[in-house]
């Protein structure tokens, strides 16, 4: 009897006490997080998707129509500064150019003719300015030799100023030779041509805007362009570093600097007020860009590192903290500093390895209220 008494009666404490353990309320769970150092870095972004810009873009076009006789280059043609693009029909200013080229070249020669003769006379005149002195020829006859000598000399300025006006016509024929002409104004590619062999060319009326013959984009220069919201403006200044991703390149970003600040606040109708900004590649990229492709511009405005810092999670809506400390939470205010999407830094109020509650706003928190980690 005795003996199983001392059997019985550990078993039944034990199944006391499991049932005790299954009927004790459970603990909640949380998962923690433990605090450690890093970076904080502040930035803005655009608003709405920015663009790839090329530093020099142009639209040409002639100032005067005519028949397109030569299209020198084809879309996407690489060229050089001054290289040939397109010329109108010019067979008149042709001709012009060669009549005035033999003009200039026969009044050159009389330039020479005029020029020989007045020095010729001039020194006839000498010589008989000699013979007078010694009474050996007549006053008269000097007077009439220096007369000539004086009109050959004009006759040769004459000749010499009718080179001259030979000259400038020519210049204002190659004037008109050149506008109808297109030369590339700086190195760059050919992206469009608004034209064909054969097809007059009509230059935009005054007021009018027509499409440019040639769309020439320097490709070797390139920025991004982006629209900031204008609360962020007074965050902006020209000179900080940046980021920018193209839609094109995912999983890419490419380093970069704030060259432009547009100086006055766009209102768009139906659009938030932004703030256009330019941005520079450091350095740029070797992969192909295109112009026009969709950008983001990140800007960073400021950047602490190796500061103390937690996840944005592990605040609740008061910017408190749960810390967990010997299976049990305490709420803390800490003094928080500069933050991004993802962090904030810690002025004061926790140290180095602290362990906090990940979002501690789903805990009905109670103080010295203890818990289970389910996930650290």
């Amino acid at each position: 009897m005795k003996r199983t008494l001392l059997i019985g009666l550990p078993l039944l404490a034990l199944l006391a006490l499991s049932l005790w353990w299954l009927s004790r309320p459970s603990l909640p769970q949380v998962s923690l997080i433990t605090l450690s150092r890093g970076e904080v870095i502040a930035s803005v972004v655009n608003s709405r998707a920015g663009s790839l810009e090329s530093c020099q873009r142009a639209g040409l076009s002639l100032p005067q129509g005519g028949v397109v006789t030569d299209i020198y280059v084809k879309e996407g043609d690489r060229v050089t500064r001054g290289t040939p693009l397109l010329r109108l029909w010019q067979a008149d200013l042709a001709q012009s150019h060669q009549r005035l080229t033999q003009a200039l070249a026969r009044d050159a020669l009389l330039v020479q003719q005029q020029c020989l003769q007045a020095e010729l006379a001039q020194r006839q005149a000498e010589r008989l300015a000699k013979l007078a002195r010694a009474d050996l020829a007549a006053q008269s006859q000097l007077d009439e030799l220096n007369t000539q000598a004086r009109s050959q000399q004009l006759g040769c300025l004459v000749a010499r100023r009718q080179v001259a006006v030979d000259e400038a016509s020519l210049g204002e024929v190659e004037a008109q030779q050149s506008q109808r002409q297109l030369l590339a104004p700086f190195d760059g590619v050919v992206a469009k041509i608004n034209s064909k062999l054969g097809e007059y060319m009509t230059p935009s009326p005054p007021g009018i805007s027509m499409p440019p013959v040639v769309d020439l984009i320097d490709d070797h220069c390139l920025y991004v362009s982006a629209p900031m919201d204008e609360v962020d403006a007074a965050r902006l200044q020209v000179g900080q570093r940046a980021w920018i991703q193209l839609d094109a390149l995912p999983g890419q970003r490419f380093a970069a600097r704030v060259r432009r600040i547009a100086p006055y606040v766009l209102a768009e109708e139906k659009q938030a007020r932004t703030v256009a900004v330019e941005a520079d590649f450091t350095p740029l990229p070797s992969v192909p860009l295109l112009v026009g492709y969709s950008a983001d511009l990140e800007v960073i405005t400021d950047q602490q590192d190796q500061v103390l810092r937690l996840p944005l999670e592990a605040l609740d809506a008061d910017e408190a903290v749960l810390r967990y400390r010997q299976g049990r939470l305490e709420r803390l205010q800490p003094t928080l500093g500069l933050r991004n999407w993802s962090w904030v830094a810690v002025v004061a109020g926790l140290d180095d390895g602290d362990r906090l509650v990940q979002q501690p706003g789903l805990l009905h928190y109670q103080p010295g209220m203890a818990v289970e980690i389910q996930h650290e």
